[in-house]
């Protein structure tokens, strides 16, 4: 985290963008320390939210590179089950990329998204918004967490 930190913007970028992937980093945490050194407030919530949004695109692409035969295989999830929860992208699709922000099941939801094939323009805006609120949220947080003390 400490390389992040003194990479100021460009590490809060990376961090985001690596927190965003099946690579477990905390981003919230660079922002908070970048917060907590006096960095702009809205500066540091873009760049975290670009970062992370990108991040998200890529576990996006990720999944269009699966096949049904690997998830069946390698997963051991039956097809018919795989149809079930698709018929639930269908109807929701892209709505679910808001939720992409959250821990644990961001990740594999964005995957599954691209995997489903989900309409990129309408998942690209709905991730970019879960991101930003989260982003907005966390700041706000540490802001008044760092007003306390």
């Amino acid at each position: 985290m400490e390389s992040f930190v003194e990479w100021g913007f460009i590490g809060l970028f990376l961090a985001s963008f690596l927190g965003a992937t099946i690579i477990p980093l905390s981003s919230e945490i660079v922002l908070s320390i970048l917060l907590a050194k006096g960095y702009d407030l809205n500066i540091s919530i873009v760049v975290a939210t670009i970062g992370n949004w990108l991040g998200g695109l890529s576990s996006y692409f990720l999944g269009t590179l699966g096949k049904w035969s690997f998830v069946e295989k390698y997963f051991r999830i039956r097809k018919e089950k795989i149809i079930r929860f698709k018929s639930k992208i269908d109807k929701w699709g892209s709505v679910y990329a808001f939720f992409c922000c959250l821990p644990f099941i961001g990740d594999p939801l964005a995957i599954s998204l691209g995997f489903f094939r989900t309409n990129l323009l309408k998942v690209s805006v709905w991730m970019f918004f879960g991101k930003l609120v989260k982003y907005i949220l966390w700041a706000i947080l540490t802001i008044w967490g760092i007003s306390i003390f």
